[in-house]
């Protein structure tokens, strides 16, 4: 069976689960979406390895294995969503050290949140995007979401952007230098959400 890359296009809120995410991959060489059931913390975590200047003060569990993983020199080398199961999707982290290889079996999200910290590449087998990959259309309110993404979606919004426009008009009033002390209290209180929204309000004064 051939493999498909796969690349992270964003995270949706779900609306049919509590306190559920949505993790979206994308098809490199196509159109097609992978839509995958995440919890918070693991939405949290994939979050924070997205958003390359938001760093806690303290390691995560995720990133916890990345240390100890370097410490021993093991390196992740890929991610393979192997297999898909009654709507559970089943991945392989693919290891190595000293040049033995190894394959682990993982939860998705855990798999792809440690993919982003060892910069490794994500595939899933072309039989499993073709069961389950769907098409995002690029606006929310013409996307039949009961079809689309199995009631999964409400629309493919990227984490925290269902807030933006409040967000937006909260730290607008904030000068540069007030929004870069609120930026280092939300990474403190480990608030990567609100961290995130007020880097994005610094980004836009900035360009």
């Amino acid at each position: 069976m051939s493999l498909v890359k796969l690349t992270i296009k964003g995270i949706s809120y779900s609306q049919t689960q509590n306190g559920a995410y949505a993790l979206i991959l994308n098809e490199v060489d196509g159109e097609r979406k992978l839509p995958i059931v995440i919890g918070a913390f693991e939405a949290q975590s994939i979050a924070i390895a997205l958003e390359k200047e938001i760093k806690p003060p303290r390691p995560l569990t995720h990133d916890l294995f990345k240390n100890f993983a370097d410490r021993f020199d093991i390196v992740v080398k890929q991610v393979i969503i192997h297999k898909l199961v009654d709507g559970v999707f089943y991945s392989s982290i693919i290891c190595e050290r000293d040049k033995i290889e190894e394959i682990i079996d993982a939860r998705t999200s855990d798999a792809i949140a440690l993919a982003l910290r060892f910069n490794a590449p994500i595939f899933t087998y072309k039989n499993i995007l073709e069961k389950a990959g769907i098409y995002l259309k690029s606006n929310p309110l013409e996307a039949n979401t009961a079809s689309d993404a199995d009631n999964v979606l409400s629309s493919p919004e990227v984490f925290g952007a269902e807030e933006s426009n409040q967000s937006g008009e909260t730290y607008s009033k904030q000068s540069l230098s007030e929004l870069i002390e609120l930026l280092e209290g939300a990474v403190q209180d480990e608030d990567y959400e609100k961290a995130a929204k007020i880097r994005d309000e610094i980004s836009k004064r900035e360009s």
